[in-house]
Parts: structure tokens; C-alpha cells; sequence
């Protein structure tokens, strides 16, 4: 006897997100164990798999590669054995339903393809396009930290292999895309950067009008605070970033205009009773994603660094689950740590109200009053911005957030 166990999409999904298949791990008729990982699912937030829930035999996909798919849906189904059962055979399934025999090689071919690159130490983004070029990992060189293959070393390597091609074939004219004004490679989208774009677009221009305010602080305080108690911090394994100090602002911001961290409706403002801040964050050769640190209004800026740097660096490693990015409240884009001075605008994360950029810190000659006279000093400043979402708050209110924001900053006590 043997009992038919659904395999389904994790229920919790992000708002605004959408999930695709990106493969199945095993073929119909193939055993499978329970907690083996089964499918690849993506996102445009992160990549998953989805584990077997109990041992058995695959048998039927209902929802098959590059299919989107939405949370709870029915993916497959498993034929369980129970205990003291003979193995279970997979069933046939009707001839309409069956490959032909070349199209079963090839997919015997890539699965097992695939399953050999699964074991090696590299990203998921990676290994589909080992897949799909049909590429060994070892013949690449990686240029990734450990040696590590990345998306631009096998694109690289693509393009090398296409270009010794057409040197072997002089005659062949150089291909040329009829959208592109000059020769070049062509780079498919993945499906993360696909749904940025979606998101971005539809943010900008079907949704929120958006407007930003721009202030600038000193950061002396920070500075000055982050050098008394960085190697405390690292002591208990903690690293003391100055995006926590940012963090732990926003709290005082939010509370004094709450409707920086609310949402819009048609008929009300919804104002959240917690502040969970996305970071966004940027993953090289993929995008961005934005883990959330959750409940930050309770937390202390020890808490809120150790809290921070666990999420991010399992956004690095690329191992988020849905739950590190779903629920978020507000967004700080740290855009200044790869040397931007001033972003406008940076796009709302919908559906939130608004986004915090923080720009590029560096020393500046400013005027300073004391005792009646001027002088030029040197301090180390940046740009903050708040981009909002006009309908939510006019400008003034935005003022008054950055207002409170830079007082927090510029007078930093515990």
C-alpha cells in the first residue's frame, strides 16, 4: 500500500513577490529521501530549495521549469511506501505524456549533469549557466573569494570559447544583434534581474509618485563612538558597521514621523506597530536583495550589528530564506560604499512609504561659529536622502524625519 504525499510551494511568500521552478532535482521514477532537496525554486529576491517531504518515489511534476508558480501551489506529487511496503514503482505514465526517447537522453544527460555540479562550491546562478553552456566547473578559473567560480568568470569564459570559434571561422561574418547599436555578447536575464526591473518600473511610474530631500551630517560622533567600542563588538563576534548606527536612528526618526513606516491604501494609512528595516544589499553578478532586520524599535545597536551582519552575510553566501526578506517596514540603501555621493531617486520599495540613502563619507571644509567668529574646519560628512512616496507625507515631514535622523547622528550617546 502506498500513500500519495503532495509536494507544494512554501506558503509564505513576500508581498509583491513572484516564484518560478527553476528545476526539479529528480526525474519521475526516481527514489527520493525525505529532506532530500527536490526543487529549485527562484525568486527575485532569493533562491531555494524545496525538500521532499517524505521518502519515497517522484511520481508527477505538475509544474515544470521557467513555470512561475504561487505559495501553497501544488508542484508534484511523491508515492510514499509505508512501513513494511515493498519498494514502490514508479507508475508509466499515458504514451501522450511521454518524451521521446532522444528528448529522455537529453534530460538524463543534463540531470545528471546538474547533480554533478550541485556538489561543487558554487552559486545557483552559476551552476544554471554551467548547465546551460554544458561547462565543467573545474574548466574555469574562478576569480571569487577561495577560488570561487562567479557569473562574470563563466560568462567570461563563454565569450572566450565563442570568440576562438569565429577565429577558427574568418569567414563567417561577426554576429551582430539588431537591437544593439554595436557588436557584442549577448547576456540573458535571469530571473531576479528580470523582476527587479518589474518592480522598479512599476514603482517609479505606475505607483508612487516620488519625491526626495536632501541633508547632509557630520559624523564625528559615530566615528569617535565606532573606535571606543569596534574591538568590544568583535570580541563577543560582532562587527560594528556604521549602516547599525543608521539602523538605530531610523528608530527615532520613525517615531517622530511614523508615516515613513507605513503603507499606503486607498481608503487609509497603515502604520505598523513594529520597525523592520530592510538593507539592501548588493550580490555580485545578481542584483540586489534587501534582508530585513526585524523588531529594530526593541533593539539595542549591539543587538541591531549582530542582527545585521548574521543577515547580510547570509544574503552574501547566498542562502536567505523567504522570511529573511518578507515583511519589511522601511529601507536603507547604503549606496555610498561603493563611492556614490548623492542617488536620487532611489526607488520605493514597494509597498513601503519610503527609503533612506545613505551617500559616500568623506572629509569636507565647513564653517563653524564659536565665540562670535567663523572658521573652516575639516569634518567627515555625507549626504542622506528620503525618498518618499508623495501621496504618503509632503515635504516638510520629510524635513522633519531627516531633521531628527541627523540630530540623532551628530549628538550619538548610548
Amino acid at each position: 500500500m502506498t500513500t500519495t504525499i503532495e509536494v507544494r510551494a512554501p506558503s509564505e511568500q513576500s508581498e509583491g513577490t513572484r516564484s518560478q521552478v527553476q528545476r526539479w532535482l529528480k526525474n519521475i521514477g526516481e527514489s527520493v529521501a525525505e529532506n532530500e532537496p527536490l526543487i529549485e525554486v527562484e525568486t527575485d529576491k532569493v533562491t531555494i530549495e524545496i525538500p521532499a517531504p517524505a521518502g519515497g518515489v517522484l511520481r508527477e511534476i505538475l509544474k515544470h521549469e521557467q513555470e512561475e508558480i504561487e505559495p501553497g501551489e501544488l508542484l508534484g506529487t511523491i508515492d510514499a511506501a509505508t512501513a513494511g511496503d515493498a519498494p514502490v514503482a514508479a507508475e508509466t505514465p499515458p504514451a501522450s505524456k511521454q518524451a521521446d526517447p532522444a528528448a529522455q537522453i537529453r534530460t538524463a544527460a543534463l540531470t545528471a549533469h546538474a547533480d554533478a555540479l550541485a556538489a561543487s562550491q558554487v552559486s545557483p546562478a552559476v551552476r544554471r549557466l554551467l548547465t546551460q553552456h554544458g561547462i565543467e566547473a573545474g574548466a574555469i578559473r574562478g576569480t571569487g573569494a577561495g577560488g570561487r567560480v562567479t557569473v562574470d568568470d563563466v560568462l567570461g569564459y563563454v565569450a572566450s570559447r565563442a570568440s576562438a570559434g569565429q577565429a577558427a571561422r574568418p569567414e563567417e561574418p561577426a554576429a551582430v544583434d539588431e537591437n544593439a547599436a554595436v557588436a557584442g555578447r549577448r547576456v540573458p536575464h535571469s530571473a531576479m534581474r528580470k523582476r527587479i526591473a518589474e518592480r522598479m518600473v512599476e514603482s517609479l511610474l505606475h505607483t508612487a509618485p516620488h519625491v526626495t530631500t536632501v541633508f547632509e551630517a557630520d559624523l564625528s560622533a559615530i566615528i569617535a563612538h565606532r573606535a571606543t567600542h569596534k574591538d568590544e563588538f568583535q570580541q563577543r563576534g560582532v562587527s560594528l558597521t556604521f549602516t547599525a548606527y543608521f539602523l538605530a536612528a531610523c528608530v527615532e526618526a520613525i517615531r517622530e514621523v511614523p508615516e515613513a513606516n507605513s503603507r499606503w491604501t486607498e481608503d487609509a494609512l497603515i502604520v505598523p506597530d513594529t520597525i523592520n528595516i530592510g538593507v539592501a544589499t548588493a550580490l555580485e553578478g545578481k542584483g540586489l536583495v534587501v534582508p530585513v532586520v526585524r523588531n529594530v524599535q526593541g533593539l539595542g545597536l549591539f543587538e541591531i550589528a549582530r542582527e545585521l551582519g548574521q543577515v547580510v552575510e547570509r544574503a552574501r553566501q547566498d542562502k536567505l530564506m523567504p522570511s529573511d526578506v518578507r515583511d519589511g517596514t522601511f529601507t536603507i540603501s547604503n549606496h555610498g560604499v561603493s563611492g556614490s555621493l548623492v542617488a536620487t531617486p532611489i526607488i520605493i520599495n514597494q509597498p513601503q512609504s519610503a527609503i533612506l540613502g545613505v551617500g559616500k563619507l568623506e572629509k569636507r571644509a565647513v564653517v563653524v561659529s564659536a565665540d562670535g567668529e567663523d572658521r573652516i574646519v575639516i569634518r567627515p560628512r555625507c549626504f542622506i536622502t528620503l525618498t518618499l512616496d508623495h501621496r504618503v507625507m509632503d515635504g516638510h515631514r520629510a524635513n522633519r524625519f531627516l531633521q531628527v535622523l541627523v540630530e540623532r547622528l551628530e549628538g550619538w550617546k548610548e
